[in-house]
């Protein structure tokens, strides 16, 4: 470990996690589909950042997240038709997650989906936008791509994570 702290483990989360959510948020808009290639990025880069940054121990039990996550999310999916794409995304996005900000992250999440479905069904009902990605198979399908809530949750999470004074948000200084 590099012994940072919980901002700055949060901040080289950010930077490495980001580009795989904004990858995310477009194969999920443009077929409805969340590759698994991508899960399994996200969990290679907490594997080897997440050891660099984060003591073992903290390390360690942050893979727990991922079980659980993974747990729950197959009953939502057995349950509520929650997508398997969607459940393995979040199972690989929950150990960058530190446990004592897990409160957060439920009315997180539900502000992510409620934007992102209200700016989905706007957007799609726009001709123009329509016409800029016309084989978006999003715009077709009467489901929604839950990866842009899932991915958007991840991101402004460890946004706040890695600079919680500029938001006025309380975090635990534990990361």
């Amino acid at each position: 470990m590099l012994g940072v702290s919980g901002q700055t483990a949060a901040l080289v989360f950010l930077v490495l996690v980001t580009p795989v959510a904004l990858y995310v948020c477009w194969t999920d808009l443009k077929f409805m589909k969340i590759r698994n290639g991508t899960g399994l990025l996200l969990l290679l880069i907490f594997a080897v950042a997440g050891l660099a940054v984060l003591p073992p121990e903290v390390w360690a039990w942050r893979w727990l997240h991922c079980i659980m996550i993974l747990a729950v999310g197959f009953v939502l999916h057995l349950v509520a038709g929650v997508g398997a794409g969607d459940v393995k995304f979040a199972a690989a996005a929950a150990p960058f997650v530190a446990a004592e900000h897990a409160p957060l992250i439920p009315p997180l999440f539900a502000a992510f989906l409620l934007g992102a479905f209200t700016m989905h069904r706007i957007a799609r009902a726009i001709p123009a936008i329509r016409r800029l990605t016309p084989d978006w198979v999003s715009w077709t399908r009467r489901d929604f791509p839950m990866g842009l809530a899932i991915a958007g949750t991840v991101v402004c999470y460890l946004v706040f994570a890695a600079f919680p004074n500029a938001y006025g948000i309380f975090l635990p200084s534990r990361m």
